[in-house]
């Protein structure tokens, strides 16, 4: 065990090797700045940066990169070498405190949803000290913050700060109303990552895949998953193997990855870390998506991240399980007094408000072209935001919106004076897939988030939407005399959880009687990204992020903007593509197969055998009538398609994609798939989903 641990962190300038490498006065102060966000002066930056030059030099790093987020939801760096030339003809190595703090990648090309224009090119990235750095393909990677020349965010990581630091100051407002006061309340999450690994040469066969990350086309092969034989599953060589290989790289850059396994699609699996604060926990999952697709290439493997690469079977997500807690202990758990479970149904409370007063706010945070074709279907929650607490806690919280708090759901109860609750103990939940918002015994399971995504953004709002609730509770009881607080607050909570019951559900998110209970509800329902994205400049919303301090007006309108602007370009791309294959590719090998089917028919016919013959005139009747669906399919697709490419204004775009467009690239799909099931094997142009879902 002891060469297991000797692994982690290796690659890692965490707080053990700080303590090892940097003088005791200067850890003391960097310490500060990680722990209390106090300044850092130039004198221990210059310490710091040259500690970190050496260690990363020992370590076999040649150059520096200050590592950030920009708009585009994935990581970019510039790498700078730390070789400073002599006039002699030799070198030194230099890495400055400057340098650490401070970089300026020309920001021009990065989306930046009209905050700055093309011409503007600078920007700023700054050091984030509370995110570690760390060695990757011997470059020593800064995560850092990255902004406007004006001051504005055009990452994903400053916004997540903000939001932990409003997160964490309501939160102590709370904890203060029950006698604690701890240093600090941080978010904490851990993401559970799902993904598809297939062989690399079926994968460079089809185009749709190699440029859209998933398949246009394919019809259903002859075995799904409907076996429920690969969850859990015995791994498979080819795939331990590559596994084997990414918890190596994984824990040399400090990522606890924990837990692996095969997932319920063919040629689908998952990976889970353990829970880190959420701003590491960000850093590590890009990180993690970064090392899947690279290792994956060792093995003559592709590793998919797409939300839904195959029809007809799961599609991948990545389930944000969100807590909060302390250095001493978890918010979302019940305790061993009546105060502290008081307590926990302060902090229940104010999750449940967050997620009924921001619902719409939640879908946009989740919404994407990707995850547009996962939501609601193989597994995936639905796209209407609900909260399944469990039947126990559900009772709870029924009793207290009663006001028959003092009814016994078990034979064990908690106390919370005069009022009997019932025991709740850890996982004591079972699990609905079809929820998209979940407690899970200590924590929520946000599960509608896409296995591409930057989980940044579900969780920047996550921690808006509760601080916010936090707030609203603090103003409402601070002032309380101590011998009236604790009826007060449990008052307090049964009025807000009568408010906002409407969120919480149990049932099956599938079903269509949910769908219409939910309306009737006043739920939202955005089926589509381009349905669910406005939210993210409504009115209340931009209130919320900018009374908070995590994002200005014009910072939130920029994300709307980003995030529209990638949709449409996805959409552009994803029609583009399959017109041309449509043209290109398939229907040259299907008239070609009609052709000669049509030629046997003749053949066949001359030799005075015509009555043998009637099972292939019908196939040929098939494939001409299939011919036409595919260039009556073309003809329209291409028509809609033109229609949204001249239209100027993004979110009329984005609504002619979501609902003109997808419906007749699905027309188009379906064309060409029915001539799947006809074609000899040898003619079809690409791979078919039985020949990739099954030999890896």
């Amino acid at each position: 065990m002891a060469d297991l641990t000797d692994r982690f962190g290796t690659m890692v300038f965490s707080e053990d090797v700080m303590k090892k490498w940097l003088p005791k006065d200067v850890y003391k102060k960097l310490a500060g700045t990680i722990e209390e966000g106090k300044p850092l002066d130039l004198d221990v930056a210059n310490a710091v940066a040259h500690a970190m030059k050496e260690w990363a030099i020992a370590h076999g790093a040649t150059h520096y990169a200050h590592w950030f987020q920009p708009l585009s939801g994935i990581t970019s760096e510039k790498h700078d070498s730390f070789l400073e030339p002599n006039h002699d003809g030799t070198a030194i190595t230099k890495f400055s405190g400057k340098a650490l703090i401070k970089g300026e990648p020309d920001a021009s090309s990065f989306p930046n949803g009209g905050l700055r224009a093309t011409f503007e090119a600078r920007g700023y990235t700054a050091w984030d000290a509370t995110s570690p750095a760390f060695i990757k393909d011997d470059v020593l990677c800064i995560p850092t913050a990255f902004c406007s020349y004006t001051g504005e965010a055009l990452d994903k990581k400053t916004p997540l700060l903000r939001s932990m630091t409003a997160l964490d100051e309501q939160a102590k407002r709370v904890l203060a109303l029950f006698g604690k006061h701890p240093k600090r309340v941080v978010p904490s999450v851990g993401d559970e990552q799902e993904y598809f690994l297939i062989k690399k040469d079926a994968y460079r066969k089809r185009r749709d895949l190699v440029i859209c990350g998933r398949t246009l086309f394919g019809a259903a092969p002859c075995k799904g998953q409907e076996l429920e034989e690969h969850y859990f599953g015995a791994i498979r060589p080819t795939v331990s193997a590559y596994m084997k290989d990414l918890d190596n790289e994984l824990w040399a850059l400090g990522i606890p990855a924990k837990t692996k396994h095969n997932e319920v699609a063919p040629c689908q699996h998952e990976l889970a870390p353990v829970y880190s604060e959420l701003n590491e926990a960000v850093d590590n999952n890009l990180l993690m998506m970064e090392k899947m697709k690279l290792i994956a290439s060792r093995h003559d493997l592709v590793c998919l991240l797409h939300e839904k690469p195959f029809e007809g079977i799961n599609g991948s997500g990545k389930h944000n399980n969100w807590s909060l807690g302390t250095a001493d202990e978890n918010l979302l758990e019940p305790g061993d007094t009546p105060l502290e479970n008081l307590q926990f149904v302060v902090f229940l409370t104010a999750v449940i408000e967050a997620v009924d007063k921001y619902q719409d706010l939640l879908r946009a945070s989740v919404a994407s072209c990707g995850n547009d074709h996962r939501l609601g279907a193989n597994e995936a929650p639905p796209a209407i935001m609900s909260i399944f607490l469990g039947d126990q806690l559900t009772e709870v919280v029924e009793m207290l919106m009663d006001g028959e708090a003092s009814v016994h759901a078990t034979t064990d109860t908690l106390t919370f004076g005069t009022v009997l609750l019932p025991n709740l103990e850890q996982d004591n939940t079972d699990r609905n897939r079809t929820s998209p918002f979940a407690f899970t015994g200590n924590k929520f399971e946000f599960r509608a988030v896409g296995s591409e995504a930057n989980v940044s953004d579900a969780n920047l709002v996550l921690d808006c939407a509760v601080a916010q609730a936090l707030r609203d509770f603090a103003d409402a009881l601070e002032g309380t005399p101590e011998d009236d607080f604790q009826e007060a607050a449990l008052a307090y909570c049964a009025e807000h959880l009568r408010e906002h019951r409407r969120i919480l559900f149990s049932g099956d998110g599938y079903s269509e009687a949910w769908e219409k209970e939910a309306e009737s509800r006043g739920l939202c329902n955005f089926r589509t990204a381009a349905d669910a994205l406005p939210a993210f400049v409504a009115e209340k919303n931009l209130a919320l992020f900018q009374e908070l301090g995590v994002l200005s007006e014009a910072e939130a309108v920029c994300r709307y903007e980003v995030k529209l602007e990638k949709y449409n370009k996805l959409m552009n791309i994803e029609a583009t593509t399959m017109i041309r294959e449509a043209r290109r590719t398939y229907r040259p090998v299907i008239t070609a197969y009609a052709t000669k089917v049509a030629k046997g028919l003749e053949a066949i016919r001359a030799a005075g055998a015509e009555a043998a013959m009637q099972c292939e005139q019908n196939t040929l009747n098939k494939l001409c009538n299939g011919i036409t669906d595919i260039n009556e399919a073309i003809k329209a697709l291409d028509a809609v398609h033109v229609k949204a490419e001249s239209m100027a204004d993004g979110q009329e775009q984005a609504n002619c994609y979501a609902h003109e467009v997808a419906p007749a690239m699905a027309d188009l799909r379906a064309a060409v798939d029915a001539m799947e099931e006809i074609v000899a094997a040898d003619y079809w142009p690409v791979p078919t989903y039985d020949d990739v879902l099954f030999y890896v």
